[in-house]
């Protein structure tokens, strides 16, 4: 049986307790890199909004919206989304079979969100 494509998810844990906020399958690792930075800049945008001021407004490919306590993650996403060198790094990881994951940390409440991109389908991961 042929692979299904890539697949990507973004995941929430408190150290004890997971949730995924979301996840795609795509049929390329462009678009799943795509996805994962489109993403990781809503998420990155929407610190200092009301999580239910921005439910109204999502579309059906975007994960649930999380409330950080600090700046320095939604920087972080920020960062990575926009860094060329970053996103070289990724799209060669895919390109080699390799997944892509990315993990910010907000320390004030202990939550750390990770985006993960991989070869193969949801169930896989």
């Amino acid at each position: 049986m042929r692979c299904a494509g890539y697949a990507a998810e973004v995941t929430v844990t408190d150290g004890r307790w997971i949730a995924s906020l979301g996840g795609v399958t795509v049929r390329n690792r462009r678009l799943v890199l795509l996805w994962l930075r489109g993403q990781a800049l809503r998420l990155a945008n929407g610190h200092g909004h009301s999580v239910a001021f921005d439910r109204p407004w999502m579309s059906s490919g975007d994960v649930r919206p999380v409330r950080f306590h600090g700046s320095g993650a939604p920087q972080g996403l920020r960062a990575w989304a926009t860094d060329g060198e970053r996103q070289d790094h990724a799209i060669r990881a895919l390109e080699a079979g390799f997944p892509v994951l990315f993990t910010v940390v907000d320390p004030a409440v202990g939550l750390s969100l990770t985006l993960a991109g991989w070869r193969g389908s949801l169930a896989d991961f």
